[in-house]
């Protein structure tokens, strides 16, 4: 469902004459931020991937950065450290291949320092930017109806709706059916390895 048919659909679902699309786009935007603060499903996942050309000891988020899911160079997987530990690590000069990352601001720390190679982030990112009534994110396409009654409740506060506690109601429903179904495929299906009893060398 696109940006247009969405705020149309919430229009129709608060039946409001003094609601304008430019409000009603405003409580779409703060649903979409909600939604992202607690929602984590494979298709907000992403890489992304930095080229070491210099010494480095920080690497900047992406700009659509939500949350970490691992960092990894050279096929293994980093450590976070409290940044206690982390600080301790690299006052001691050490170098060699990162072992060590943890989050400062908008910036990863990793220790030891790389020279050069590949340091691969996966994490959850934003859902892209809809403007237009034509575009479509895949929140739009796969929680349509969780974004409308997400912006369903921030319109119930603003006109002091007595809906408000239904189109909560209805919004946690949704959540919890599309984290779920993400969680579930997790640990079911045919994508799902079967580990052998026994490990043979």
């Amino acid at each position: 469902m696109n940006l247009g048919a969405i705020r149309i659909h919430f229009k129709a679902l608060l039946n409001r004459s003094d609601i304008t699309d430019a409000l009603a786009l405003t409580f779409i935007n703060q649903s979409i931020s909600r939604i992202q603060r607690t929602l984590r499903i494979p298709s907000m996942e992403k890489t992304h991937e930095y080229t070491i050309s210099a010494a480095t000891g920080e690497v900047l988020l992406p700009n659509d950065f939500l949350e970490g899911i691992d960092i990894s160079y050279a096929n293994h997987t980093l450590t976070r450290l409290p940044m206690g530990e982390m600080l301790d690590r690299k006052n001691t000069g050490e170098t060699g291949n990162p072992h060590f990352f943890t989050r400062e601001g908008g910036k990863f720390l990793i220790t030891p320092a790389p020279s050069s190679g590949k340091l691969q982030l996966n994490y959850y990112s934003q859902f892209g930017a809809m403007s237009s009534d034509s575009d479509e994110n895949n929140l739009a396409a796969i929680g349509s109806d969780l974004l409308i009654y997400g912006a369903l409740t921030y319109a119930a506060d603003y006109y002091l709706d007595e809906r408000g506690g239904l189109f909560e109601q209805k919004y946690m429903q949704f959540m919890n059916e599309i984290q779920d179904q993400a969680n579930e495929a997790e640990v079911t299906g045919s994508l799902q390895a079967i580990r052998p009893t026994y490990t043979y060398h």
